[in-house]
């Protein structure tokens, strides 16, 4: 149903359409993108379309190519490469999104966690492990982070943007995944890039988005804004890598969405479906675990996850056994470096597949296996 809200995407540029670009999107060129496309993108990101490059289909293909290329050739021109580096380290809220810590393990980067409040990552905790010159970075999902779905306060984004690491390198990777992505009314988060400018810090941040989960996963566009000589930077390393991303699909994508309200607008059509979803998941867990102590959960109010913290040392179990029943979840440990999860305690739900009515039935059997294993657990635990 949510791949079919896009369908209009699959034909609404044709060869006399595309004549009517500002560049002619089917032949080389462009390389950071079609003007349009970038004025489109610089609208889900809240940056100027001067501050961005338009990539591929993929905004993860742009993060793990800005780590690739800090490991040879540095985060800036003259910088040296990470790969030159006896240890790499990055800062990891947790729980996170379990492809960010991917790369980071990928490139033998060692993984700090640190962890999420309300407001978004524990600063205390950040700065005091940042005065450490080996750490390099730290992701951030600022807006319905994954599995969360929490959102960072003001606060917290003017701290992050003043951040004065040890490392002149330190970058953060500001994943945009969910920057429009409202079940309910809209949440606004402080732009850190403009944050980042006020406080004299303009290459600190990079950030990412895409329309991965706004019009095709496979099919979209993505973008990646950060300071000037940032990118500048990243354009002169491009250079060696394409000739230029698929700007016909950027059109399609312009001429589909328009603008930032008519991305808006197709995500309210996008939230309509989604929301049934979420408030099944909220009332199997309410009805029967509040107040029991088996089990605690968020409520996003947008994104595509919950996080359920179930009692200690039993998620595995839990999704051992609803994979036994037929129901496959997110590995137990996937949203904590390495897939350590210290307390074996969180579980990432992810509602936004299932029709309502197999969802439904999906959470009576996940409530049982969380009652069952939290039984197993306790008379473990006196010894039964």
């Amino acid at each position: 149903d949510q791949l079919d809200l896009s369908e209009g995407l699959l034909s609404c540029v044709s060869s006399s359409e595309a004549c009517k670009a500002s560049a002619e999107p089917r032949n080389y060129g462009l390389m950071d993108g079609l003007p349009e496309a970038k004025a489109l993108m610089a609208g889900i990101m809240e940056v100027s379309p001067e501050e961005l490059v338009v990539g591929g289909n993929s905004s993860l293909n742009l993060m793990f190519d800005a780590v690739s290329r800090a490991f040879t050739h540095g985060v800036t021109e003259g910088a040296t490469p990470w790969g030159k580096l006896a240890c790499v380290k990055f800062l990891c809220p947790v729980p996170g999104y379990d492809r960010h810590f991917s790369i980071c393990e990928h490139f033998g980067i060692e993984m700090l966690p640190v962890p999420l409040t309300a407001d978004g990552p524990d600063m205390a905790e950040v700065a005091r492990l940042a005065a450490d010159p080996a750490v390099k970075g730290m992701w951030c999902v600022p807006k319905y982070s994954n599995p969360d779905g929490g959102c960072y306060s003001d606060a917290t984004v003017r701290t992050i943007a003043a951040l004065t690491p040890a490392a002149q390198d330190f970058r953060v990777f500001w994943d945009n995944a969910y920057a429009v992505h409202d079940l309910y009314e809209p949440v606004s988060v402080l732009p850190i890039g403009a944050a980042a400018k006020q406080a004299g810090h303009p290459e600190l941040v990079l950030q990412f988005a895409s329309t991965s989960k706004v019009t095709f996963p496979g099919g979209g566009i993505s973008a990646v804004a950060a300071g000037p000589e940032t990118l500048n930077w990243i354009k002169k390393c491009m250079f060696f890598q394409t000739i230029g991303h698929d700007k016909v699909n950027q059109l399609r994508h312009v001429r589909f969405l328009q603008d930032i309200d008519g991305v808006r607008a197709h995500m309210r059509r996008h939230a309509d479906l989604l929301r049934p979803k979420f408030e099944a998941v909220q009332t199997a867990l309410a009805q029967s675990f509040e107040g029991t102590g088996f089990a605690s959960w968020t409520s996003p109010r947008g994104g595509y996850f919950v996080s359920l913290d179930v009692y200690p040392g039993c998620a595995a179990r839990v999704v051992g056994l609803m994979k036994d029943a037929g129901v496959l979840m997110t590995g137990a440990g996937a949203t904590w470096p390495y897939k350590k999860d210290p307390k074996d305690q969180n579980i990432r739900i992810a509602p936004t597949c299932p029709p309502v009515a197999e969802l439904v039935t999906a959470m009576e059997l996940l409530v049982l296996c969380v009652k069952l294993a939290v039984c197993e657990k306790r008379l473990e635990e006196l010894g039964a």
